[in-house]
């Protein structure tokens, strides 16, 4: 069964950015876009005449506006709509279930709020099994800048995360642009204290260098599955997110992974993860990972 790209729509902007940024995701890929919104009647303390029916009402012409307008720019593509009746993180993590991934609009304004993730979000984010896309009602999520790179941050060099790199190139295939690999290697105990770290830091090119090599290493089997896709190494010593968001400048896409936690230790995203989607204006995907 060909499992769609699921949007949350709620006819905000940036839901809507975020399904036209899908809509052409979908259509390269060869799957289906399923726009859904979550539906619960919210009662008023004052008389209205907003009710049930033209809440509902309201909601279903939001989404066959939008369905149609997508069918319009992409009359090749399988559009459908749905209308759940639950609390919008259960329903949006209920069709990141069936999904090749989820998108969602940000509620971001402006370069320096960036990504105001609400509750919702966060839930989404923290809780979902596959890669859910944030997208920003911004210059930097229009078509044109689709064929940017595609950028991903790695941690571990010793045991990359295989689904946040099959995300990546496969992304980049489809594309037929470059990946990014970028790394912020930690510096070993006492940097500087001592004649073994300074030893350490002068061979084989530094620090920087034997990360470039350990990071090339790494990427060693998605390079010989993906020949077509170019691959740029950037390695710096300087924090993790600083690394990522510099390189994030220029991309069509940013990807970044979530360790999947254990219920009893929260709604973490970490803290890389959470500075991207912060501070990026590309879209982001996060993509859980064991």
């Amino acid at each position: 069964m060909i499992r769609p790209i699921a949007v949350g729509l709620d006819g905000s902007p940036e839901s809507l950015a975020a399904a036209d940024w899908a809509a052409r995701d979908a259509q390269r890929r060869g799957v289906p876009l399923h726009l859904v919104h979550a539906w619960i009647w919210q009662p008023h303390d004052v008389p209205v005449a907003q009710d049930v029916d033209t809440q509902k009402h309201w909601a279903l012409h939001m989404l066959r506006e939008a369905e149609e307008e997508l069918r319009g720019r992409h009359p090749e593509l399988t559009v459908s709509t749905e209308q759940i009746s639950d609390t919008a993180a259960e329903v949006l993590l209920n069709q990141a279930e069936k999904a090749e991934m989820l998108v969602l609009g940000s509620s971001g304004h402006g370069a320096i709020a960036g990504f105001l993730l609400g509750s919702v979000g966060q839930r989404v984010l923290a809780r979902a099994n596959g890669p859910v896309v944030m997208v920003r009602a911004n210059a930097r999520s229009a078509a044109k800048h689709d064929g940017g790179e595609v950028v991903v941050g790695l941690d571990d060099l010793s045991d990359p995360a295989a689904p946040l790199l099959d995300f990546a190139f496969d992304t980049a295939a489809i594309r037929r642009t470059a990946v990014r690999a970028v790394h912020a290697p930690s510096l070993p105990p006492l940097y500087g204290y001592g004649p073994a770290v300074g030893r350490l830091a002068g061979q084989d090119g530094g620090i920087t260098g034997q990360a470039e090599r350990a990071l090339s290493d790494a990427l060693k089997p998605w390079r010989e599955k993906y020949p077509q896709v170019p691959v740029v190494l950037t390695v710096d010593l300087a924090r993790p997110s600083a690394v990522v968001l510099q390189a994030a400048a220029q991309a069509g896409l940013v990807v970044v992974g979530r360790r999947v936690q254990l219920p009893a230790l929260g709604m973490r995203i970490g803290p890389v993860a959470h500075a991207v989607l912060h501070h990026a204006a590309a879209p982001v995907a996060v993509v859980p990972h064991g």
